[in-house]
């Protein structure tokens, strides 16, 4: 880099003020910061704007890395439900395709019927047991010891049982 010390900047500026005079070195100096800093102002463009290129080109790279793994587990993905479909149909069929069409139909045909009128007896006398043992009478000495309430009482009554007297204790009006 350029080593410009205190003394070499105050000679450079007697032989400006020399050679130029005094009534121009002002003006002469402005242009000078102004164009040095437009130099910076533009040499710092450029450099952003080539770090801006470097980042794009990452990117890029970074976006055809993502894709391609993308690309790739979707290919897996598709090579496995491919194969598991295949092994499906052949669990399916049976391993034939001959015989296969014929059970398939006959498997289809017994999954969308309905039940029989006897399955849907039992199931309903079952229905019935279960909530009869539901809403049957328990014994009190259960419901004190499973935590159930043996007697209910409405909000009303709770309020007049528990409700203190007016005069006893702490004043019961606003002030």
């Amino acid at each position: 880099m350029i080593d410009i010390g205190l003394s070499k900047l105050a000679l450079i500026g007697v032989v400006a003020l020399v050679v130029i005079g005094p009534e121009r070195l002002p003006k002469v100096a402005r242009m000078a910061g102004t164009l040095f800093g437009r130099a910076q102002r533009y040499i710092n463009d450029v450099k952003s704007e080539v770090s801006r290129e470097i980042e794009l080109d990452e990117l890029r790279k970074m976006q055809k890395d993502v894709e391609q793994a993308a690309s790739d587990v979707s290919g897996s993905i598709h090579k496995s439900v491919s194969d598991t479909e295949a092994s499906i149909n052949d669990a399916w069929n049976g391993g034939d395709d001959s015989s296969g069409s014929d059970s398939a139909a006959a498997g289809g045909a017994s999954w969308s019927r309905t039940p029989d009128a006897s399955l849907l007896a039992i199931k309903a006398k079952a229905f019935r047991r279960k909530k009869l043992s539901r809403t049957t009478g328990v014994p009190a000495w259960y419901k004190n010891q499973s935590g159930q309430r043996t007697r209910v009482i409405s909000a009303s009554a709770r309020v007049a049982k528990y409700r203190r007297p007016v005069g006893s204790g702490k004043s019961a009006g606003f002030f």
